[in-house]
C-alpha cells in the first residue's frame, strides 16, 4: 500500500498529513509566502523524513496528493493579482469593483469598457455585440496592460450567447498559440445565478487570481514529476472536494483549507451522533469558524469574498484576524489584539526572525503555556526575554501592569473576541442544540477552553491531528465536480420535468467526460442534485397581479433522479415549502426552481479512524515534568503538570490546571476543566463545577 499525502498551507505554517496503511505521520513547516511551492516541497520532504525514506522514493510510492492552499486568498488580500480588463453591458460601469467606499480596487477605472448589446429577462437577444466594437475594446484594454479579460452582460444568466460570441471574436484574433493571447473569462461560465453585481464580482475575482494560481500550481505539479511522482496532483476546492489542476477554477480554491476543516469536523461529529456542532480553527494568522446544523455544513449562497459579495456558492466560514501571530497594541489607551498579524515573517518577537511587536504567541510564552525549548517538538527555539521585552515596552509599562499581568490581559482580550464570535455562530444552531465545539489549528488547544468559557459551549472535541486538521480533513475528500444549469420553472407536483431531465443529462455527460479525464469510469461515480429555490411573490404589472420569484434563494439537496419518483418529488416540494417558511419567506404564491447543480464524486483513498483498546498506562506515567503556569485565580504562577500526549491512551483522565504537549501543539487545560481520552484517541474537554 502506498502513501497518501494531504497538505494545507496557512499564513504561518504549512501542514502535512501522511498515511501509509495504519501508520500516520503529521508534519509542520514554515510557510514561504514569496513562493508557496517551496513550503509545499519542504512539507513533502518532512513527510518523507518522518517515514525514514528519501523524497524521491516517497513520491514514487505515493498514490495521491491533495493540496489546499491560500494563494487565491492571499492574492485578494494583498491586491497583487493580475491586471484585468472588463467588457460590460452599457450602463453597468457603476458595478465594476473599482476603488470606492474605502475598499481597494480589483480593477482600475480605465480598464472598464462597455459594449452595445442587450438581452432581455427572458433570454432573448435584442442587440448582438458587433465584432468591430468588441475587437476595438479588447485591443484597447490589452494595450493598457490587461492580462485577462472579463465579459459580463446583464441577463447572461438567462442566455450566455452574447458573452460567448465576444469570447469567440477575441480568440479568433488572439488564438491560444499566439504569445499575445489573453485569457477571456465569462461571468455566465462562473455562475448562472441571478445577481448582476455578485456575478460580476465572482468573475473578476476568478480572473484576478487565475494567473498566479495557475503558474504556482503547474509549477508544483512539474516539481513533483521531476521528483518521481507519477500520479495526479489534486487541488482542494471550497465545495469540499478536490480536482486536478486543469479542472480547477481559481475562485474555487478560495478558503479551501478551512472548508476541508469544516467537513472534517462534521465527520468527527458523526462518530458521536452529533448533528449540530461548531468548528473552530485557530492558526498563526486567523481564527476560522464554521458550523454543522442538522448534519449539513454551513453553506453561503451569496458569500462575501474579502469584502466583495459574490453569487458562487461555497462552504461558509467566518474568519477573524485573531491567531498566534495577532499583534497586541494600545488604541486610545485600550488594549486591542489583531487584526494585524506578524505572519510567518517576521513572526512573533519570540521567533527571533525580526518581529518587534507583541503577539498572542509572545503572551502564551510569558504565561508558561508554551515551552520555549519544545515549540514544534523542539525544532524551533523561542526567546522568552524577547517576548517579555516587547510586552513590557508596548503593553505592560503604558498600562501600569506587570509583564505577566499584561500577557494575561492579551490572552483575555483575544479569548473574549473569539468567544463572542462562537456565541454568534451558536445562535444559528437549533434552540435545543447543546453546542459542541470541534477545535483545531496549531493554536487551537492553547485557547479552546477559555474561548468556550466566554461562550455557551461547555464541551470540546480535539483529535490527535488538531494541529494539522485542515490537512487531516483533506484526507477525507473525494474527487468532485460541480455543474450548474439555469432552470426557472415553477416547482409543483404537476411540473413538466422534461427540461429538468435534459439539464441533468447534459450535466451528467459533462461530468462523465471530466471524470474520465481524472481516470474514473462512469460506474465509479456517485452524484446528488442541489436545488436552488425561491418563493414566488405577487407583483403588480400592467397586465395585473402576477406571481414572480422574489426574496432569498435557499438550497436543498436531492437524489439525482428525484423527479422520476413521485414520492421523492412530493417530499422535496414539501421540504422546499418548509425551508422557505423557516427562512421567513411565504411560499403560498408558489415555489420557483431557479437553478439546479449536479455534484459528481469519485472515490479516492481516505484515512479511516480506528477504535482503540483501553490503555493500561496510568495517566500519571505520562507526566514528563512541571512548568510554572500563570493562573489568574492565584494571581501568579503555579507548578502545572505537563503530560506527554503520545502517552495518554484511551481512558486517561486529568484535571486542570495542566498542559498536554505533542510535537506540534499544546493543550491548555485550565482550572475547572477536565480532559478525557476516548476510544477514538480524541481529547474530550468539559467544564466542571469548581
Amino acid at each position: 500500500m502506498g502513501y497518501t499525502i494531504d497538505i494545507d498551507t496557512g499564513g504561518t505554517f504549512t501542514d502535512g498529513f501522511v498515511v501509509c496503511g495504519s501508520k500516520v505521520r503529521t508534519v509542520k513547516v514554515a510557510t514561504t509566502p514569496h513562493d508557496l511551492t517551496l513550503c509545499f516541497l519542504e512539507c513533502i520532504a518532512a513527510g518523507a523524513k518522518a517515514f525514514g525514506v528519501s523524497a524521491e522514493d516517497f513520491l514514487f510510492d505515493t498514490e495521491i496528493i491533495r493540496f489546499s492552499n491560500t494563494i487565491g486568498t492571499n492574492t485578494i488580500i494583498e491586491r497583487n493579482g493580475a491586471k484585468i480588463g472588463l467588457l460590460l453591458s452599457e450602463g453597468m460601469e457603476g458595478l465594476a469593483p473599482i476603488a470606492k467606499e474605502g475598499k481597494a480596487s480589483l480593477v482600475e477605472p480605465d480598464m472598464v469598457m462597455t459594449l452595445a448589446e442587450q438581452v432581455d429577462e427572458r433570454g432573448t437577444v435584442i442587440t448582438e455585440p458587433s465584432g468591430k466594437q468588441v475587437l476595438q475594446a479588447a485591443q484597447t484594454l490589452i494595450d493598457r496592460g490587461a492580462r485577462g479579460l472579463v465579459v459580463c452582460f446583464a441577463n447572461s444568466e438567462h442566455n450566455p450567447a452574447s458573452e460567448r460570441r465576444v469570447r469567440q471574436i477575441i480568440k479568433r484574433e488572439y488564438p491560444r498559440d499566439y504569445l499575445g493571447s489573453v485569457s477571456v473569462f465569462l461571468s455566465s461560465d462562473i455562475s448562472p445565478r441571478s445577481g448582476l453585481a455578485e456575478r460580476l464580482n465572482s468573475a473578476v475575482l476568478n480572473a484576478y487570481i487565475h494567473p498566479k494560481l495557475a503558474r504556482l500550481l503547474y509549477k508544483a505539479g512539474e516539481d513533483l514529476r521531476q521528483r518521481q511522482y507519477r500520479n495526479t496532483l489534486f487541488i482542494g476546492h471550497n465545495n469540499a472536494s478536490v480536482a486536478r489542476v486543469a479542472k480547477t477554477r481559481a475562485i474555487n480554491t478560495y478558503n479551501s483549507g478551512p472548508a476541508a476543516g469544516l467537513l472534517g469536523a462534521r465527520e468527527i461529529g458523526q462518530l458521536y451522533g452529533i448533528e449540530n456542532l461548531i468548528s473552530t480553527d485557530m492558526g498563526g494568522t486567523s481564527f476560522d469558524i464554521g458550523y454543522v446544523r442538522n448534519g449539513q455544513a454551513s453553506y453561503a449562497l451569496e458569500p462575501d469574498v474579502e469584502g466583495f459579495p459574490c453569487n458562487l456558492p461555497m462552504m461558509s466560514i467566518l474568519a477573524l484576524g485573531t491567531g498566534g501571530g495577532s499583534i497586541a497594541h494600545l488604541e486610545n489607551g485600550e488594549l486591542r489584539v489583531g487584526p494585524q498579524s506578524a505572519g510567518a515573517l517576521p513572526g512573533p518577537a519570540c521567533f527571533n526572525l525580526g518581529g518587534t511587536q507583541p503577539t498572542v504567541t509572545d503572551a502564551n510564552l510569558v504565561l508558561g503555556v508554551l515551552d520555549p525549548d519544545f515549540f514544534l517538538g523542539g525544532s524551533m527555539q523561542l526567546d522568552v526575554e524577547k517576548a517579555q521585552e516587547v510586552i513590557k515596552r508596548d503593553i505592560a509599562d503604558p498600562m501600569g501592569l506587570s509583564v505577566p499581568e499584561a500577557a494575561w490581559q492579551i490572552k483575555l482580550v483575544v479569548d473574549a473576541q473569539m468567544g463572542a464570535a462562537v456565541s454568534g455562530v451558536a445562535d444559528k444552531l437549533p434552540a435545543d442544540a447543546d453546542p459542541v465545539v470541534v477545535a483545531y489549528g496549531g493554536a487551537g488547544g492553547l485557547h479552546a477552553c477559555d474561548i468556550a468559557s466566554a461562550s455557551p459551549v461547555k464541551k470540546i472535541i480535539m483529535t490527535p491531528f488538531s494541529a494539522v486538521s485542515s490537512a487531516f480533513s483533506s484526507s477525507l475528500l473525494d474527487v468532485g465536480h460541480l455543474y450548474y444549469q439555469r432552470i426557472n420553472q415553477t416547482f409543483t407536483d404537476d411540473m413538466d420535468s422534461t427540461s429538468l431531465q435534459q439539464s441533468v443529462n447534459d450535466m451528467m455527460q459533462e461530468a462523465v467526460r471530466d471524470m474520465r479525464g481524472e481516470g474514473f469510469t462512469a460506474d465509479m461515480l456517485s452524484s446528488e442534485l442541489q436545488l436552488f429555490i425561491q418563493a414566488k411573490k405577487s407583483i403588480q404589472t400592467k397586465q395585473g397581479a402576477q406571481a414572480k420569484p422574489g426574496g432569498q434563494e435557499l438550497l436543498l439537496h436531492a437524489p439525482t433522479d428525484f423527479y422520476q419518483q413521485r414520492e421523492s418529488f412530493d417530499r422535496l416540494i414539501a421540504q422546499a415549502k418548509e425551508a422557505l417558511e423557516l427562512a421567513g419567506e411565504d411560499p403560498q404564491q408558489g415555489v420557483q426552481l431557479v437553478t439546479v447543480a449536479l455534484m459528481v464524486r469519485a472515490p479516492v483513498p481516505h484515512f479511516v479512524q480506528t477504535e482503540l483498546s483501553k490503555s493500561e498506562v496510568n495517566e500519571s506515567e505520562a507526566i514528563k515534568s512541571t512548568r510554572p503556569l500563570y493562573v489568574a485565580s492565584a494571581q501568579g504562577y503555579v507548578d502545572a503538570p505537563i503530560y506527554d500526549r503520545t502517552k495518554l491512551g484511551y481512558g486517561a483522565e486529568l484535571k486542570g490546571p495542566a498542559l498536554v504537549e505533542s510535537d506540534q501543539t499544546t493543550i491548555l487545560v485550565p482550572e475547572n476543566w477536565e480532559l478525557v481520552i476516548d476510544q477514538y484517541d480524541n481529547c474530550i474537554l468539559e467544564e466542571v463545577q469548581a
